[in-house]
């Protein structure tokens, strides 16, 4: 039994140390609060219990002594426990608390240090927090003390006489007060003061002010937790150095309905552009439960004149079924293969197979139209691919006289998972963009969502991979605002940069 006290960093995902991502994939229990990214509980473990015990705005779901019980409760079933805790543990995150009772129970633990908001959120928003033309030191403060204390731990006049950058962790609603200590005690009214607030997060907002004027300015722009508030000459930087708000699409909700499976190099790609991937996946990829159509295609391979993979999930699936069977790559020696785009290209190339033909558009037309002129009549071609997908591929390739094995490899199946949470942020403003990566998305998409709910919301823009798909919603009438011209995720991307940049 062991208790790893993980500090899960400000929020954005990448800043997770490597110890702590290795921790979450292997805990048997996983205690996570309001500031630990809900992105980290996708690390964790199928068989995992997850336990939410965090607080927002002061409403606790479980006070300190309880967590505290929780965690020595699991550690003594024999279990491995994962305490995720927003920031760093010893850093205003009461991981000291938590590492005594730990020690008075008798209970081993280990304490993974993580960035602490006082350091990242401040980067992100453009200011260092040590310079040598401003400050050679740094003081982190709390904002918000424990009201039992008989007494205040501030020292006002050491802060107010002090040339360190002063950074107030949960100090937002103390503002005014924090501001006219530091001015009452000597600090300049004209001292520069930046407010952080949702450090390094895809909604990061930040604002530059001064000592006199920031408790009114804040006021104005509603300011609310969770902010840092950095006081010193490094915040004169902010509007200089602010690399993270220049992100163009940042704060824009972009819900994604790829299958989960599929979705992690959109989210990806979304998120270095500074938007909140909203993960909606409205298909689910399943396996199959009877793979003797496969087998049989797999042991008839050699009779095969072209291989034609329509999708990732075709080469991903197909490929686990050779491994089953012992065998791999060489499979396929004596047959050409083709990709339908460069994605599928891609996953084939990782496999030890070069495709012999891409067509320079990426849908099903533009693979007849070069296999035709490479000759097809009288040879077998293999299509493993989903259950239901579209006919296009094998109709026209029959047609043109070859004799045609669609094998599925793999099924799409509806999924009805965060129904609930994507209207929710829909009424609150929070969604931009809908993308749709298949004319699947689209059917299960509005299966889940009517369009006229959508219509409700003529703000929120519809993208669209390719024609396919853009026609298919259409046919719930909708047009698209966004469809690259050329039908990959990275074109996609970047139209959408194009289109909500500009917003």
């Amino acid at each position: 039994m062991k208790v790893y006290l993980i500090g899960a960093g400000p929020g954005d995902p990448g800043l997770l140390t490597v110890r702590g991502q290795e921790l979450i994939r292997t805990c048997d229990v996983i205690v996570y609060d309001y500031l630990a990214n809900a992105a980290f509980l996708e690390l964790c473990r199928p068989d995992a219990e997850v336990l939410y015990v965090g607080k927002k705005g002061g409403d606790h779901t479980l006070p300190q002594d309880k967590i505290n019980e929780l965690i020595i409760a699991k550690a003594r079933e024999g279990k491995s426990v994962a305490r995720l805790k927003g920031g760093d543990p010893y850093v205003f995150g009461r991981g000291g608390e938590e590492a005594e009772e730990l020690v008075a129970a008798g209970v081993d633990f280990e304490v993974v240090p993580g960035v602490t908001a006082g350091v990242a959120a401040a980067a992100y928003a453009g200011i260092p927090v040590t310079h040598r033309d401003h400050t050679t030191s740094v003081c982190f403060i709390t904002g918000h003390e424990d009201p039992t204390k008989e007494a205040s731990g501030h020292d006002w006049e050491v802060y107010a006489k002090s040339t360190s950058t002063l950074v107030f962790y949960m100090g937002v609603k103390n503002l005014p007060m924090i501001a006219e200590n530091l001015m009452a005690h000597g600090r300049a009214p004209e001292t520069p003061v930046a407010l952080v607030r949702w450090g390094t997060r895809c909604n990061q907002t930040s604002f530059a002010s001064t000592l006199a004027e920031v408790a009114a300015e804040a006021e104005r722009r509603k300011w609310a937790a969770p902010s840092i508030i950095i006081v010193g000459g490094v915040c004169a930087l902010h509007d200089t150095l602010n690399w993270f708000e220049k992100k163009p699409l940042l704060g824009k909700g972009v819900v994604v309905t790829r299958a989960r499976e599929q979705a992690s190099s959109l989210c990806a790609l979304l998120a270095e552009a500074g938007a909140c991937a909203v993960q909606f996946p409205t298909i689910e990829i399943r396996p199959l439960d009877d793979w003797s159509d496969v087998d049989a295609a797999v042991g008839r391979l050699g009779k095969y004149h072209w291989v034609v993979f329509t999708s990732v999930n075709g080469v991903r699936h197909f490929w686990d079924r050779l491994a089953a069977r012992g065998l791999d790559a060489r499979a396929l020696a004596g047959a050409l293969v083709a990709a339908i785009g460069p994605a599928t290209a891609e996953a084939l190339r990782g496999r030890g197979i070069a495709p012999d033909y891409v067509p320079e558009k990426y849908v099903a037309e533009a693979v007849v139209a070069g296999m035709l002129d490479r000759g097809v009549a009288g040879t077998r071609i293999l299509v493993p691919r989903a259950r239901v997908a579209r006919e296009v591929l094998p109709e026209r390739l029959a047609e043109a006289g070859a004799v045609v094995d669609v094998v599925p490899v793999y099924e799409t199946v509806p999924s009805e998972s965060g129904r609930e949470e994507i209207l929710a942020r829909l009424d609150a403003g929070e969604i931009h963009c809908v993308t749709f990566g298949s004319s699947s998305t689209v059917d299960n998409f509005f299966a889940l969502v009517h369009p006229d709910t959508l219509r409700k919301y003529p703000g929120v823009k519809l993208a669209c991979i390719g024609p396919v798909t853009r026609k298919t919603l259409e046919g719930y009438g909708f047009s698209a605002h966004v469809t690259p011209e050329e039908y990959t995720i990275p074109a996609l991307v970047r139209a959408l940069v194009a289109e909500l940049g500009r917003a």
